[in-house]
């Protein structure tokens, strides 16, 4: 029992549960705490097998895959043209009819989307900060930071750090790890990221033919979003969906501020995890506060468009906990996926959208 009431507690200091016991003043004790454990088992964890892929919106479909594999040595799996009811229904966007090419680099996969109707939305903010709640990029993992910058370089890539940072020893998660932000030919950010002897996941350590140091660019470690709080967004990731805590540390200092393009930049990072593929990194920036929110408008056509893919067991179950916590949704609920099965795609506390897809079929 004092377990049963420690979780509900818990329950009860998250922002949303707080606005919810406050507007029951006139409840019983008794009943507030009814109401804390019918919301805790709506928010139940659902099974999240693995982060499948991470995607986003692009102007020039072949322009991108041509930057992609090029520059940064991804492999083009497959490409397609989508159109219909289950792509619209999916992407909340009519009439929609949409280029997708997926492309892998190691055991990770990345899905760019160009849309044909309606005709790509807004571009990328070119003024985007690190700490504006639309941020999100993934970290490619080399084997070699400084090569990679050069190759970066050669092709006339844009910066948005000022170089490669290494981070500091005097912290005990980060120090050593060496960084580079960087962006592609629409805006979006993305990051080179160097892992020394014993730090991040061990497969980045690995060596032989076509895995460790014969490769310069080895595969997707992350995808990080900025949020606004740090506990809010786990209760959407780690206690609605199921992801576990990976992993934290605070960041700050001249090479985090320098790496982030952010003067004054202080983090509290948190990474989660999945059964497999990358991992999700939340960055909540202590200072400078202030990020721009998400534009409410924005649809899934304009390029500042992210999605992180789950692949879960239980999409029904995951719908009901969805509406239960209130979430925004883009598809209207689950609905019938492009590729078969049922698919959600819904927004996290800070505007982030997740692809719920649950397969019929490996």
């Amino acid at each position: 029992m004092s377990g049963t009431l420690a979780n509900m507690r818990a329950l009860a200091r998250r922002p949303r549960m707080r606005r919810v016991l406050r507007a029951c003043v006139a409840c019983s004790l008794a009943w507030k705490l009814l109401l804390v454990a019918a919301l805790a088992r709506a928010e139940a964890p659902a099974q999240v097998r693995e982060v499948a892929r991470i995607g986003f919106t692009v102007s020039d479909l072949d322009a991108s895959v041509k930057f992609f594999r090029d520059v940064l040595e991804f492999e083009l799996v497959g490409e397609r043209e989508l159109a219909g009811e289950a792509v619209e229904r999916l992407t909340g966007v009519f009439p929609a009819r949409v280029r997708v090419a997926r492309l892998r680099l190691g055991s990770e996969e990345i899905e760019l989307s160009e849309y044909l109707a309606p005709s790509t939305g807004r571009a990328f903010p070119e003024d985007t900060r690190g700490n504006d709640l639309w941020f999100q990029h993934i970290a490619i993992v080399v084997s070699d930071i400084d090569a990679a910058y050069a190759k970066l370089r050669a092709h006339r890539v844009r910066h948005a750090s000022s170089g490669p940072q290494r981070l500091p020893d005097w912290n005990p998660n980060a120090g050593g790890i060496s960084a580079f932000y960087f962006r592609d030919p629409d805006g979006h950010f993305l990051e080179l990221i160097h892992f020394p002897a014993g730090k991040g996941n061990p497969r980045w350590q690995e060596t032989g033919e076509g895995t460790g140091p014969d490769k310069l660019f080895l595969g997707i470690d992350h995808t990080a979003i900025a949020v606004r709080d740090t506990d809010a967004s786990l209760a959407f990731y780690r206690d609605l969906l199921g992801l576990r805590v990976a992993g934290a540390s605070e960041n700050y200092g001249p090479e985090q501020e320098r790496l982030n393009a952010v003067f004054g930049a202080r983090l509290r990072i948190t990474g989660l995890a999945a059964g497999g593929g990358p991992g999700v990194e939340l960055l909540e920036y202590l200072a400078p506060s202030g990020g721009r929110a998400r534009p409410p408008d924005a649809h899934a056509n304009d390029l500042l468009f992210w999605h992180t893919d789950l692949s879960v067991n239980d999409a029904p179950r995951i719908e009901r906990a969805l509406f239960a916590a209130d979430a925004d949704f883009d598809s209207p609920g689950a609905v019938s996926a492009p590729d078969g099965g049922r698919a959600i795609t819904a927004a996290d506390p800070d505007g982030h959208r997740v692809r719920l897809i649950e397969r019929t079929s490996p």
